[in-house]
């Protein structure tokens, strides 16, 4: 429990929940450990600096709830550990959800990870009022994670992994002066725009950061809504969308 506590101090370190609201409460966390889902922390030395809840779901499947972490390089180290964590029990592949207009972990997920985005999930967690979501609605992009599929094992050993997808993708949402501006979407291969920081922007444009959240859902929502794949991140700064 003691160290159970500790997570709980870590998660809210980070996102900063309003009273009474936080992802995961001590006592679940301290029930999925006993019952055999996954609670783990990344330790530097005696410091906890990252910390990730994850549980079963359907089809041979881990549901990683929440992961933070306060150090460079931790929240990669517990995806690698979740990953043969899961492979030990015979899973197939990891899912977890994500704001999709955060740039850093679009390309953390998808391009560090090999995870892809599966589904566009509108105001997801409904609106929550911890520091980092206040006053934004919370769509979320589930990413699956295919624990053996090639480019995953050769990101997982830290091989280079260049994509294939189409180098004559036309952009259907740009950025520009940091505001969205919708482009084409008929081509076979898209490509869809993020602000730099999503984070920063609402604090001082929050109209730019709602313009940027209705865009992104209805471009990229729309996109995958008439079965478009999501098939990478290109350049820390697009969506690649091609036709499946």
């Amino acid at each position: 429990m003691a160290e159970i506590e500790r997570v709980d101090a870590l998660f809210d370190d980070i996102w900063h929940f309003a009273p009474g609201a936080p992802p995961v409460t001590i006592e679940l966390m301290r029930a999925l450990s006993h019952a055999g889902g996954y609670v783990a922390g990344a330790f530097d030395g005696d410091e906890l600096v990252g910390a990730s809840v994850g549980f079963f779901a359907a089809d041979r499947t881990l549901h990683s709830h929440v992961t933070g972490a306060t150090r460079h390089g931790a929240g990669l180290e517990l995806k690698l550990h979740q990953r043969l964590w899961a492979l030990e029990r015979g899973l197939e592949r990891i899912t977890w959800t994500y704001d999709p207009l955060v740039r850093r972990n679009a390309h953390f997920n998808l391009a560090k990870l090999g995870a892809r985005p599966l589904e566009y999930l509108p105001c997801f967690y409904g609106l929550l009022d911890d520091a980092i979501n206040q006053g934004d609605e919370t769509d979320r992009l589930l990413a699956s994670w295919p624990l053996t599929a090639p480019h995953v094992e050769a990101l997982a050993r830290h091989e280079p992994y260049e994509p294939s997808w189409p180098r004559d993708a036309v952009v259907a949402l740009a950025d520009e002066a940091g505001r969205p501006v919708a482009g084409p979407v008929d081509a076979p291969a898209v490509l869809v725009a993020v602000p730099a920081d999503i984070e920063v922007l609402r604090r001082a444009d929050p109209g730019a950061g709602k313009a940027w959240r209705h865009a992104v859902r209805d471009v990229l929502g729309g996109l995958m809504a008439e079965g478009r794949a999501v098939t990478g991140f290109s350049g820390k700064r697009y969506y690649v969308v091609e036709r499946a």
